[in-house]
């Protein structure tokens, strides 16, 4: 293999992401996006805030997408409690609540706002934030 094909390999990064949402068709909407714009990463989804605690307790996710309303817990509750766990994991919340409040106790939590419906250039977006992040996290 070429050295530059190796170099150039070698930035591409594959991380794990969860997708919380109790809605199985939001859930499809992220997943499809995240599999046009990164489709080397893995996903892991969960429906309610318990089973995405559970993932990341597991360990391995590395981003996380989470609705704001679900039925458990709210996303921000969520987020909360992700928090507790890895202060510096790259979140967003995903919603069609584009509430003032909402946004800014997202952002009071370090975690990003992407508003519903969901486009590729926003998710897209989020995501070149969180890699960044991540490979800094690494190095």
């Amino acid at each position: 293999m070429p050295y530059r094909a190796m170099q150039k390999r070698a930035m591409v990064m594959s991380y794990n992401i969860l997708v919380v949402d109790d809605s199985k068709l939001a859930r499809m909407v992220v997943t499809s996006a995240l599999r046009r714009i990164r489709p080397d990463w893995t996903i892991t989804e969960a429906t309610s805030g318990d089973e995405a605690l559970a993932a990341v307790q597991k360990g391995g996710i590395q981003v996380a997408l989470v609705d704001f309303n679900m039925p458990d817990m709210d996303g921000l509750a969520l987020i909360a409690k992700l928090r507790q766990t890895d202060a510096a994991i790259p979140i967003a919340v995903v919603s069609a609540n584009l509430q003032d409040e909402i946004i800014a106790r997202a952002r009071e939590l370090n975690a990003a706002f992407v508003g519903k419906p969901l486009t590729d250039e926003a998710l897209g977006a989020f995501l070149m934030g969180a890699t960044l992040r991540l490979k800094k996290r690494q190095s």
